[in-house]
């Protein structure tokens, strides 16, 4: 593993250093990293606490976390030039991109246990609710947590009307709401204030632990609910995982150092690589913008809509 670590990162330091946009002129003075929505800020922060800590290290420059309360925060941060990191899920990538293609570089992906980079959109309910399927959720109320998700919502929102069930309100769900994050939509559900809902899994493992990675780990990991109490009513097709994201207008020493440290980190800490990925991981490993194509032209498509 450690072996496969190294080649990793030795990999994502050549592809970057290879592949680099024009040098950034200047010596950072601090770096910055945002937190994607979908749990509460004060785990957020606590999760990222450790990559906090090597980068000031590696960088030798303050380091700051940022921890918006929604996906967009995170957004447009990145194209505002006010953050220097972060992990996007692809959708959010994909806004990114749309909006300014010169912004970030996509560097590195999360990789599951079994090797691959896909994970799923879970739609769920409670096991006592008698909601086994979407044929069951007929004049439901159904959970979307953030409109810039991609599991959250943009997968869902497509693939499940192609199921024959529409997302328009009160036309077959009796209503569909956003609840704000993932986090939000498994307690929402898990409460009973809402009938399902979606959030994000790599599908790997047990449903009892909420899977190998994914929001439903950390949530069963926090203690928040009880996976057993819970039953999946819907899976999506696979979805390519998002990039960890860095600004292009970082000096390109700072790029091919922190995309070392993050590939390295399954080698180095396990605990932190766990942390950051939401759950088990092989590691990181490089990815590029072809990867997310088929995601952008998705997303791009239901703007138009």
């Amino acid at each position: 593993m450690k072996i496969v670590a190294k080649v990793a990162a030795l990999a994502a330091v050549s592809m970057i250093a290879l592949n680099a946009s024009s040098a950034g002129a200047e010596e950072i003075t601090e770096f910055r990293i945002g937190i994607l929505g979908g749990e509460n800020a004060s785990d957020r922060l606590r999760a990222y606490e450790c990559l906090e800590t090597k980068t000031a290290d590696l960088l030798g420059v303050p380091v700051k976390l940022f921890a918006p309360a929604d996906y967009n925060g995170v957004i447009e941060g990145l194209l505002g030039g006010n953050l220097d990191l972060a992990w996007l899920g692809a959708s959010g990538y994909a806004k990114v991109y749309l909006t300014d293609p010169e912004a970030v570089d996509p560097v590195l992906v999360k990789v599951n246990v079994d090797g691959g980079y896909g994970y799923y959109s879970i739609g769920f309910s409670r096991v006592d609710s008698e909601i086994n399927s979407l044929e069951d959720m007929k004049g439901k109320v159904f959970g979307f947590g953030d409109p810039n998700s991609t599991s959250g919502y943009l997968i869902p929102s497509i693939a499940i009307p192609q199921e024959g069930y529409s997302m328009e309100k009160g036309e077959y769900f009796g209503d569909v709401v956003f609840t704000g994050g993932h986090e939000q939509t498994i307690v929402a559900v898990s409460n009973g204030d809402i009938d399902a809902g979606v959030t994000w899994a790599d599908g790997l493992g047990e449903w009892e632990d909420g899977y190998n990675s994914g929001a439903l780990r950390k949530a069963s990991d926090a203690g928040l609910v009880d996976m057993t109490e819970l039953q999946q009513i819907w899976r999506s097709p696979v979805i390519p995982e998002g990039p960890i994201v860095l600004s292009k207008k970082l000096p390109e020493d700072v790029k091919v150092k922190m995309t070392g440290l993050i590939a390295s980190m399954n080698s180095i800490d396990p605990d932190c690589a766990y942390n950051i990925a939401a759950g088990e991981t092989k590691g990181f490993m490089p990815i590029t913008h072809e990867a997310y194509v088929n995601i952008i032209e998705a997303r791009k498509a239901k703007n138009k809509n």
